[in-house]
Protein backbone atom coordinates (compact mmCIF):
# COMPACT_ATOMS: atom_id res chain seq x y z
CA UNK A 1 0.00 0.00 0.00
CA UNK A 2 1.49 3.33 -1.05
CA UNK A 3 1.69 6.43 1.13
CA UNK A 4 -0.85 8.03 -1.19
CA UNK A 5 -3.32 5.22 -0.57
CA UNK A 6 -2.71 5.43 3.17
CA UNK A 7 -3.40 9.17 3.06
CA UNK A 8 -6.62 8.67 1.06
CA UNK A 9 -7.73 6.05 3.59
CA UNK A 10 -6.92 8.38 6.50
CA UNK A 11 -8.79 11.26 4.87
CA UNK A 12 -11.81 9.09 4.17
CA UNK A 13 -11.94 7.73 7.71
CA UNK A 14 -11.50 11.19 9.22
CA UNK A 15 -14.57 12.71 7.56
CA UNK A 16 -17.11 11.42 10.13
CA UNK A 17 -15.04 12.76 13.00
CA UNK A 18 -14.48 16.05 11.17
CA UNK A 19 -18.22 16.46 10.58
CA UNK A 20 -18.97 15.74 14.25
CA UNK A 21 -16.22 18.15 15.34
CA UNK A 22 -17.79 20.81 13.10
CA UNK A 23 -21.08 20.21 14.89
CA UNK A 24 -19.28 20.68 18.23
CA UNK A 25 -17.91 23.96 16.91
CA UNK A 26 -21.44 25.14 16.20
CA UNK A 27 -22.45 24.31 19.78
CA UNK A 28 -20.19 26.89 21.45
CA UNK A 29 -19.86 30.66 21.18
CA UNK A 30 -16.06 30.57 21.08
CA UNK A 31 -13.60 27.75 20.59
CA UNK A 32 -11.06 27.41 23.37
CA UNK A 33 -7.69 25.66 23.29
CA UNK A 34 -9.22 23.04 25.61
CA UNK A 35 -11.86 22.21 22.99
CA UNK A 36 -9.26 21.77 20.27
CA UNK A 37 -7.09 19.55 22.47
CA UNK A 38 -10.02 17.36 23.56
CA UNK A 39 -11.38 16.89 20.05
CA UNK A 40 -7.94 16.10 18.61
CA UNK A 41 -7.16 13.67 21.43
CA UNK A 42 -10.50 11.85 21.50
CA UNK A 43 -11.17 11.67 17.76
CA UNK A 44 -7.57 11.20 16.61
CA UNK A 45 -6.88 8.68 19.38
CA UNK A 46 -10.01 6.68 18.71
CA UNK A 47 -9.41 6.68 14.95
CA UNK A 48 -5.90 5.30 15.58
CA UNK A 49 -6.97 2.74 18.20
CA UNK A 50 -9.84 1.21 16.25
CA UNK A 51 -7.91 0.26 13.09
CA UNK A 52 -5.16 -1.14 15.32
CA UNK A 53 -7.76 -3.41 16.90
CA UNK A 54 -9.13 -4.25 13.46
CA UNK A 55 -5.60 -4.92 12.25
CA UNK A 56 -5.09 -7.46 15.01
CA UNK A 57 -8.32 -9.18 14.00
CA UNK A 58 -7.35 -9.13 10.31
CA UNK A 59 -3.89 -10.51 11.09
CA UNK A 60 -5.40 -13.31 13.16
CA UNK A 61 -7.60 -14.54 10.33
CA UNK A 62 -5.53 -13.24 7.39
CA UNK A 63 -3.88 -16.52 6.42
CA UNK A 64 -7.32 -18.12 6.05
CA UNK A 65 -8.59 -15.50 3.65
CA UNK A 66 -5.47 -14.60 1.65
CA UNK A 67 -7.00 -15.72 -1.66
CA UNK A 68 -9.96 -13.44 -1.10
CA UNK A 69 -8.25 -10.46 0.55
CA UNK A 70 -8.76 -8.04 -2.33
CA UNK A 71 -12.47 -8.84 -2.47
CA UNK A 72 -12.78 -8.45 1.30
CA UNK A 73 -10.98 -5.09 1.21
CA UNK A 74 -13.20 -3.98 -1.67
CA UNK A 75 -16.40 -5.09 0.11
CA UNK A 76 -15.50 -3.57 3.49
CA UNK A 77 -14.16 -0.26 2.20
CA UNK A 78 -16.91 -0.01 -0.41
CA UNK A 79 -19.53 -0.88 2.20
CA UNK A 80 -18.21 1.66 4.69
CA UNK A 81 -18.06 4.32 1.97
CA UNK A 82 -21.56 3.47 0.75
CA UNK A 83 -22.86 3.67 4.35
CA UNK A 84 -21.31 7.11 4.73
CA UNK A 85 -22.90 8.22 1.44
CA UNK A 86 -26.29 6.81 2.48
CA UNK A 87 -26.16 8.57 5.86
CA UNK A 88 -25.06 11.84 4.24
CA UNK A 89 -28.16 12.00 2.07
CA UNK A 90 -30.35 12.40 5.17
CA UNK A 91 -28.69 15.58 6.37
CA UNK A 92 -26.72 16.16 9.55
CA UNK A 93 -27.56 13.03 11.53
CA UNK A 94 -24.17 13.40 13.21
CA UNK A 95 -25.39 16.49 15.01
CA UNK A 96 -26.34 14.64 18.18
CA UNK A 97 -28.49 16.60 20.57
CA UNK A 98 -26.44 17.01 23.71
CA UNK A 99 -27.52 18.55 26.95
CA UNK A 100 -24.84 20.26 28.97
CA UNK A 101 -21.21 20.56 27.91
CA UNK A 102 -20.73 19.61 24.23
CA UNK A 103 -17.11 18.85 25.14
CA UNK A 104 -17.85 16.71 28.20
CA UNK A 105 -15.76 13.54 28.52
CA UNK A 106 -18.77 11.23 28.27
CA UNK A 107 -20.09 13.02 25.18
CA UNK A 108 -16.71 13.01 23.44
CA UNK A 109 -16.12 9.34 24.29
CA UNK A 110 -19.44 8.31 22.76
CA UNK A 111 -18.89 10.46 19.67
CA UNK A 112 -15.29 9.25 19.23
CA UNK A 113 -16.34 5.60 19.37
CA UNK A 114 -19.33 6.15 17.09
CA UNK A 115 -17.23 7.89 14.44
CA UNK A 116 -14.46 5.29 14.52
CA UNK A 117 -16.45 2.07 14.03
CA UNK A 118 -15.71 2.32 10.30
CA UNK A 119 -11.99 2.57 11.15
CA UNK A 120 -12.26 -0.76 13.01
CA UNK A 121 -13.74 -2.39 9.92
CA UNK A 122 -11.14 -0.77 7.66
CA UNK A 123 -8.38 -1.97 10.01
CA UNK A 124 -9.38 -5.58 9.32
CA UNK A 125 -8.35 -5.10 5.69
CA UNK A 126 -4.97 -3.50 6.37
CA UNK A 127 -2.85 -6.61 7.03
CA UNK A 128 -4.58 -8.31 4.09
CA UNK A 129 -3.27 -5.67 1.70
CA UNK A 130 0.18 -5.32 3.23
CA UNK A 131 -0.15 -1.84 4.70
CA UNK A 132 2.71 -0.81 7.04
CA UNK A 133 1.28 -0.91 10.60
CA UNK A 134 2.93 2.05 12.37
CA UNK A 135 2.80 4.41 9.39
CA UNK A 136 -0.84 3.60 8.65
CA UNK A 137 -2.09 3.85 12.24
CA UNK A 138 -0.11 7.05 12.90
CA UNK A 139 -1.33 8.62 9.65
CA UNK A 140 -4.97 7.82 10.42
CA UNK A 141 -4.67 9.23 13.95
CA UNK A 142 -2.79 12.39 13.03
CA UNK A 143 -4.93 13.19 9.98
CA UNK A 144 -8.10 12.73 12.04
CA UNK A 145 -6.76 14.87 14.90
CA UNK A 146 -5.77 17.70 12.56
CA UNK A 147 -8.96 17.60 10.48
CA UNK A 148 -11.16 17.37 13.58
CA UNK A 149 -9.45 20.38 15.11
CA UNK A 150 -9.95 22.22 11.83
CA UNK A 151 -13.55 21.00 11.76
CA UNK A 152 -14.22 22.81 15.02
CA UNK A 153 -13.23 26.10 13.47
CA UNK A 154 -14.98 25.33 10.21
CA UNK A 155 -18.18 24.48 12.07
CA UNK A 156 -17.98 27.66 14.10
CA UNK A 157 -17.36 29.72 10.96
CA UNK A 158 -19.98 28.12 8.75
CA UNK A 159 -22.51 27.24 11.46
CA UNK A 160 -22.72 23.58 10.48
CA UNK A 161 -23.63 24.01 6.81
CA UNK A 162 -21.11 21.38 5.61
CA UNK A 163 -21.75 18.46 7.99
CA UNK A 164 -23.15 15.84 5.60
CA UNK A 165 -21.04 17.09 2.68
CA UNK A 166 -17.91 15.98 4.54
CA UNK A 167 -19.41 12.49 4.81
CA UNK A 168 -19.95 12.47 1.03
CA UNK A 169 -16.27 13.24 0.41
CA UNK A 170 -15.19 10.57 2.91
CA UNK A 171 -17.58 7.99 1.48
CA UNK A 172 -16.40 8.59 -2.07
CA UNK A 173 -12.76 8.33 -0.97
CA UNK A 174 -13.33 4.97 0.73
CA UNK A 175 -15.30 3.53 -2.19
CA UNK A 176 -12.57 4.74 -4.57
CA UNK A 177 -9.86 3.14 -2.45
CA UNK A 178 -11.75 -0.17 -2.40
CA UNK A 179 -12.12 -0.08 -6.19
CA UNK A 180 -8.41 0.77 -6.57
CA UNK A 181 -7.34 -2.20 -4.42
CA UNK A 182 -9.58 -4.58 -6.37
CA UNK A 183 -8.46 -3.22 -9.75
CA UNK A 184 -4.75 -3.46 -8.81
CA UNK A 185 -5.14 -7.09 -7.76
CA UNK A 186 -7.20 -8.13 -10.77
CA UNK A 187 -4.88 -6.44 -13.27
CA UNK A 188 -1.72 -7.83 -11.62
CA UNK A 189 -2.65 -11.41 -12.51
Amino acid sequence: MSIGSILVLALGLAMDATAVAAARGVAVRAIEARHVALVALFFGGSQALMPALGWWLGAAVGSYVAAWDHWIAFALLGGIGAKMLWEARGGDDDDVVVEGDPFGLRVLTVLAIATSIDALAAGVTLPLIGAPFVLTIATIGVVTAVLSAGGLYLGRALAGALGSKLDVVGGLALVGLGVKILAEHLTAA
